[in-house]
């Protein structure tokens, strides 16, 4: 049976992943260049950027489920710079959020936004392949996360893309490395820990790209403290996902 020190150190461990997971962007990156990308979009509530996401269709951006707390109406496709969105790159959004989603600890922290019209698709505006079997990434193995939000712990958002590479970490190494929490498998870690690189507040649900493809989808860190080296930053091993993922498109609907 748990301890009610247990239930209470688990109850504020939780607590702060919720608050803090809700947007993750960018640690000791840089500026995205402008023709690079061009999956990437802004999930948004009331014309104000929530969270990150990514193009895989021209129906459907992929974000992460706890953003859906935040009643996301639309997404923006199209731009580096949000100051620069214009009506037209808006979409208005259908959330199809993953069923098993309880909380960020127990995984399944995957959502599908459906577009209100179809992405066009041009030099602005591209998809970001899914992988096409269950994968799970090597250790060390170098990939990318991008995101809009703070460059720092409790910074203010930025305006203009950032990116920064990220190494992978050992499954087994990240969940001895979280001992607060019990990790699923369903998860990859990268960044956070043994490097200062990572994500911060600001943009969760973006993509973690490796070899060009979009492996994992950002969802949590420790507490609010992007100060690293720290435990690694946590992501949902989109290859776990793909039966579910690939009928949605099918069926174009929730």
């Amino acid at each position: 049976m748990m301890s009610a020190l247990h239930k209470f150190l688990l109850f504020h461990v939780l607590a702060s992943l919720g608050q803090n997971a809700l947007g993750s962007e960018i640690i000791n990156g840089k500026k995205a260049p402008e023709n690079s990308m061009l999956y990437m979009a802004s999930v948004q509530t009331n014309r104000q950027h929530i969270c990150g996401g990514f193009l895989v269709s021209e129906d459907f951006v992929v974000t992460a489920a706890h953003c859906d707390d935040k009643n996301p109406t639309s997404v923006v496709l199209g731009t580096h710079n949000l100051k620069e969105a214009t009506d037209d790159m808006r979409y208005d959004v259908m959330r199809c959020k993953h069923p098993g989603y309880v909380n960020v600890s127990n995984g399944n922290d995957i959502m599908l936004l459906k577009l209100s019209r179809k992405a066009q698709l041009n030099t602005r505006v591209q998809t970001i392949q899914l992988p096409i079997h269950e994968i799970n990434p090597k250790q060390n193995e170098n990939c990318h996360v991008a995101g809009w939000g703070s460059t720092r712990s409790y910074g203010y958002p930025v305006d203009v893309l950032q990116e920064v590479q990220v190494p992978i970490v050992d499954l087994r190494n990240c969940k001895e490395q979280w001992k607060e929490i019990r990790l699923p498998d369903n998860v990859i870690c990268a960044g956070g820990y043994g490097t200062n690189k990572g994500f911060c507040q600001g943009d969760s649900g973006g993509p973690l790209v490796c070899s060009g493809k979009a492996v994992g989808v950002v969802s949590f860190n420790r507490g609010f403290s992007c100060d690293y080296p720290n435990v690694p930053n946590v992501y949902m091993n989109l290859s776990k996902y793909l039966p579910w993922i690939k009928e949605i498109l099918r069926k174009k609907t929730c």
